[in-house]
């Protein structure tokens, strides 16, 4: 992990400290969402590049075999 990282990481843990429980439990919740944001938008793309690969398939053929 690079020192700026840790340098983050430090101040996101100095700035929640003080919180409630209730606060910390939301907090949680949101960056749980962000990190499956994440995932579905990669399965997203990935499933967009598939269809586009399925619609081209004749085309890829074709340079293929020239």
């Amino acid at each position: 992990m690079t020192t700026a990282a840790t340098t983050l990481k430090d101040k996101i843990l100095e700035a929640i400290d003080p919180l409630p429980v209730e606060t910390l439990a939301e907090i949680l919740a949101y960056v749980q969402g962000l990190r499956d944001e994440n995932v579905a938008s990669q399965d997203e793309v990935w499933q967009a590049y598939l269809e586009s690969e399925q619609e081209r398939e004749e085309v890829y053929r074709r340079l293929a075999d020239s």
